[in-house]
């Protein structure tokens, strides 16, 4: 166990870096104290009692990353219940799914995403609160109190009690904060709940749709673990500037951007928007972060955008191809580079997804400060990490010491097989799937992770193969190709299907109902027409990262296992 307390990192942090600026919006006129900060997770604590919320309640969280998206989070934790962050990429159905799944009992949300939710298909909860400036949206199944009993009082526990509209009204809460601090809100004041590091914190789900669902149980210590280890090893400091544009409800950004960056005392720049190149290299240049966590979707964009014109000219392949010619050549690359990622940084953290082979090639090559790190929601998600200047190429960085780990029957030749970790930042299994849970975790709290890999002598892990059928998008995204699939094999037409990445886009292999194509006398010409219609409409049901590009007929059903499943590898790219 983890000797740091997850809650009292908070409560630490916040009393120790209280006048530091903590949070900002990007692009926006706002930037909160961790004193202010501490303030509002306090407000908050004030109107989740007037909700009636007990410790271990759920409370789902979804929308675009920004200050009062961090500050639920905290509130939430802090209180002693237990958040529910969901990918605003996910579908209006995904939301209402997980939020029920997972019993949630209030839910913030984005205005943007609460515009295509459905309130009858929120049966958990009780109240939705805007992320805008945390007021009341709607009141939810509120069930008035039972008849008394013998005793004279109601029978309805307290969590089933109507909330009073009067009671979170922001003037209530005011009051209710100025009698519980009358000599003021100071540093002294910031005390949080005892939760002691095995109860769960989190909940994550990995995907969102009914009958895929698997929801992380993340343990205080799995989540400490993963803090200390950042600040430990100095990944990052008090005053850091850090831009926060990863999903926050993504475990990577989470624990790295977000919650060991708030523990270490950094100031946090939330950039809302979709983070695209243009956006970004704007971003860096003003904020001039200390330290990058990235994916390599982002990266390979910018040395795509910024490098690779470079290279493609004439005289710099001739003079890059001269030996010592090409050094001072190669450090005005480098210099160019370090410049459009502001300048500031100590490294760039890329994971989550493999870092494209010829990119890294050159990064060494110009000896650019970058490191490549692996982990898995499952582990909070940290597993392997080096520091750039300990980085040792192609691999993912060496095992944290807190975690340790086996490769399940290595190729005699290889020496790859599947990887196998144990530790402190793994998960406590799936929220009400013990069979799922069963699959990955076995009896002595090894972990499946289903990737193929092989450690080096010096405890360097190597990736060599991912999960045989998730595909891992471009920007760290896990993409379940059988729960697209469900949804495509339901659709006029279509007996049966399979997607594939092709060239980093999602291609889906139909093999056409031809009885029903028969039956409505339609012909061969019209299936392409009939197939786009079904893939625009496939892509309104799914999260952006799992859009289908393209539709392409197969002629025949697929190869299948005796046991009807679908021999995948035969049609892999």
């Amino acid at each position: 166990m983890i000797q740091e307390n997850f809650i009292r990192l908070f409560e630490d942090g916040f009393r120790k870096n209280w006048e530091l600026p903590g949070f900002s919006n990007y692009g926006e006129n706002l930037t909160l104290t961790y004193a202010e900060i501490a303030r509002k997770i306090a407000e908050l604590h004030l109107l989740f009692e007037q909700c009636h919320i007990q410790q271990h309640d759920k409370i789902a969280l979804v929308g675009r990353n920004n200050a009062n998206w961090a500050i639920t989070y905290l509130a939430t934790v802090t209180y002693g219940a237990i958040i529910v962050p969901i990918l605003q990429d996910f579908s209006p159905n995904d939301v209402h799914h997980i939020t029920n799944h997972s019993g949630s009992r209030l839910l913030f949300v984005g205005d943007a995403v609460w515009e295509n939710l459905e309130e009858e298909k929120l049966t958990s909860v009780k109240a939705v609160f805007s992320l805008t400036g945390f007021h009341c949206i709607a009141l939810l199944n509120q069930a008035p109190p039972n008849s008394p009993d013998e005793t004279g009082e109601p029978t309805t526990d307290e969590m089933d009690l109507p909330i009073d509209p009067a009671s979170i009204h922001f003037d209530t809460i005011r009051q209710l904060f100025d009698k519980k601090y009358p000599y003021g809100f100071h540093r002294d004041c910031v005390r949080y709940v005892d939760k002691p590091n095995q109860d769960i914190v989190s909940i994550n789900y990995t995907s969102g749709t009914t009958g895929f669902s698997k929801g992380v149980m993340t343990p205080g210590n799995a989540l400490a673990g993963n803090i200390t280890f950042g600040i430990r090893t100095k990944l990052v400091a008090p005053e850091y500037n850090i831009i926060s544009f990863l999903p926050l409800a993504h475990a990577y950004g989470c624990a790295f951007e977000f919650l060991t960056s708030t523990c270490a005392g950094c100031h946090i720049h939330f950039v809302g928007k979709t983070p695209s190149p243009k956006i970004l290299l704007k971003a860096f240049a003003e904020i001039r972060p200390n330290v990058i966590f990235c994916v390599p979707l982002i990266i390979e964009k910018i040395y795509k955008k910024q490098i690779q014109p470079l290279l493609a000219k004439p005289s710099m392949r001739w003079v890059l191809s001269i030996p010592f010619l090409d050094q001072p050549v190669l450090a005005q690359i480098r210099k160019k580079l370090i410049d459009a990622f502001g300048g500031e940084f100590s490294e760039i953290v890329v994971g989550g997804a493999p870092l494209n082979a010829e990119v890294e090639e050159f990064f060494n090559k110009i000896k650019f400060p970058f490191t490549v790190g692996y982990g898995m929601t499952e582990c909070a998600p940290l597993v392997s990490y080096s520091p750039a200047t300990d980085f040792k190429p192609k691999s993912s960085g060496k095992l944290l010491d807190i975690m340790e780990a086996k490769i399940l029957n290595p190729n005699p030749v290889t020496g790859v097989g599947e990887i196998c970790v144990r530790g402190e930042n793994v998960m406590s299994g799936y929220f009400k799937n013990p069979e799922a849970t069963a699959r990955i975790l076995d009896a002595e709290g090894w972990l499946h992770t289903g990737d193929l890999g092989l450690i080096d002598a010096e405890q360097n892990l190597f990736i060599r193969g991912r999960n045989k059928t998730m595909i891992l998008s471009a920007s760290g995204q896990n993409i379940y190709p059988e729960e697209i699939e469900a949804k495509l094999n339901n659709m006029p037409f279509v007996m049966e299907s399979l997607v594939i990445l092709q060239e980093k886009k999602l291609i889906a292999l139909v093999c056409p109902d031809y009885d029903a194509l028969d039956a409505e006398h339609i012909e061969q010409d019209q299936l392409d027409s009939l197939m786009e219609e079904n893939r625009k409409m496939l892509n309104s049901m799914v999260a952006s990262y799992e859009s289908v590009s393209k539709i392409q007929l197969y002629p025949h059903e697929f190869e299948k296992t005796p046991k009807k499943s679908i021999k995948r590898y035969l049609y892999s790219s």
